[in-house]
């Protein structure tokens, strides 16, 4: 499929745009780091990192890094006012005691039940699970950022994952390069898709059936 797909940046914005106002964030390594960047217009996130840090801006500019405000990624914040730092241990307490609204994680695998795989590839034999099996099972929502195939075109949304599970049926929303989809009982919902590309195209790299939303649109900014 050789069509054009959205950037990390854009990806990155339309996840912001599922953030309500006042919500508890917490951001995953890579693509979901991106997300503070684009806090709509009005509204007030709190980010949460299992750094130990809440309350946090964007990403800060190059050449103006405090070596100790780091986000989980090990990259660098801008500081704003009310930022909270604690210890690991508290961070990861507000996690398992359910006060992040919204997570948002990379996958190398999402199910069509929402089963989340994103901490080991089978053919690398080892990884680090991190702070995702506790944001997969503590997080009121969980929304997955990535891109909708591998770097060899298979799909990233399968039927059943292959790779070593994260959680299970804790995905709610998936935001790809090509389609915004939800995750119902009833199976997966695709709601949106890239520019120039139809719900066809979709369902031609996405290995699960799509049920078509009736209000199907281009994915919006």
């Amino acid at each position: 499929m050789n069509k054009p797909r959205l950037d990390r940046e854009v990806i990155a914005m339309r996840v912001a745009n599922e953030l309500a106002d006042g919500d508890y964030v917490n951001l995953g390594i890579g693509m979901p780091t991106l997300v503070s960047q684009f806090v709509p217009e009005g509204r007030t996130v709190i980010y949460h990192s299992e750094s130990g840090v809440l309350n946090y801006g964007p990403l800060e500019a190059e050449g103006k890094a405090d070596v100790d405000l780091i986000n989980a990624g090990g990259q660098f914040l801008l500081p704003v006012p009310g930022m909270a730092f604690f210890n690991a241990a508290e961070a990861f307490a507000m996690i398992r005691g359910g006060y992040i609204d919204v997570s948002v994680l990379g996958a190398f695998q999402v199910s069509e039940r929402g089963d989340l795989a994103n901490w080991m590839l089978r053919d690398r034999g080892t990884g680090n699970i991190g702070g995702a099996m506790d944001l997969a099972a503590g997080a009121k929502r969980m929304i997955v950022a990535m891109e909708h195939t591998d770097t060899q075109g298979g799909p990233k949304i399968v039927r059943q994952c292959s790779f070593p599970l994260t959680g299970r049926g804790c995905v709610s929303l998936i935001v790809t390069d090509v389609a915004v989809i939800e995750v119902t009982p009833s199976g997966l919902l695709l709601k949106e898709v890239a520019p120039g590309w139809t719900a066809e195209d979709v369902q031609e790299i996405t290995e699960p059936t799509l049920r078509i939303d009736a209000g199907l649109r281009e994915i919006a900014l």
